[in-house]
């Protein structure tokens, strides 16, 4: 009985600690993915407006949180036809050869209160390198249709040569057109996976 009673409560504790790690999936109409470079003397504005991913978050074991993430690099927009067919061409992202950009992370750590580093692998244009991601969570709602809403802000900065974007030209004073950083910036609203498919057939679910 005592063996009965012991596997039966290491039974419960490991049920617990699945329960506690939460899926969210990223709701598009109400999250961004948007980029900045130097052109110039200024700097030129652009985003990406399609993409995907998962979030499965446990903040008291982060071992068992992960964060997976996918953009379309042809969905780039930066207001401008002409710009955006070059950078969708083999000068930058190439989408007919490598039509994702993506992120899957290998380890999450707290870095502040509400703040974690998220380290994983970030492809971009076919290259993949390790990076640590500065995750900023923003809180927890539950939105008037009952759902279970959390949000997410990620700021940081890239060499675009790290990935083999290398186009540029120089400038007959000296200089190149583009810099090589990019500030990119990510505002995500998520959903709760058990909260799925509630909003479906609700009047001003989607504000």
């Amino acid at each position: 009985m005592k063996h009965n009673a012991l596997f039966l409560s290491i039974a419960f504790l490991a049920a617990a600690g699945i329960a506690a790690a939460d899926t969210y999936t990223i709701d598009p109409v109400h999250s961004d993915v948007s980029f900045k470079v130097r052109h110039l003397v200024a700097k030129t504005r652009g985003q990406f407006t399609e993409f995907d991913g998962t979030i499965v978050a446990d903040f008291e074991n982060l071992d068992a949180s992960s964060v997976v993430f996918t953009i379309t690099a042809a969905s780039i927009d930066t207001k401008n036809e002409d710009r955006d067919a070059h950078l969708r061409s083999a000068d930058f992202f190439d989408v007919a050869t490598y039509p994702e950009i993506t992120f899957a992370s290998s380890k999450i750590t707290r870095s502040g209160d509400q703040s974690f580093a998220v380290t994983g692998t970030l492809t971009i244009h076919g290259v993949s390198r390790t990076v640590t991601l500065p995750v900023d969570f923003l809180g927890e709602v539950e939105d008037p249709w009952g759902n279970t809403k959390a949000g997410f802000e990620i700021e940081t900065t890239i060499d675009r040569k790290d990935y083999g974007i290398v186009w540029n030209k120089a400038l007959d004073a000296g200089g190149m057109i583009l810099g090589d950083d990019v500030e990119i910036t990510i505002n995500l609203e998520t959903q709760k996976k058990e909260d799925q498919g509630e909003e479906a057939g609700k009047p001003g679910s989607q504000p």
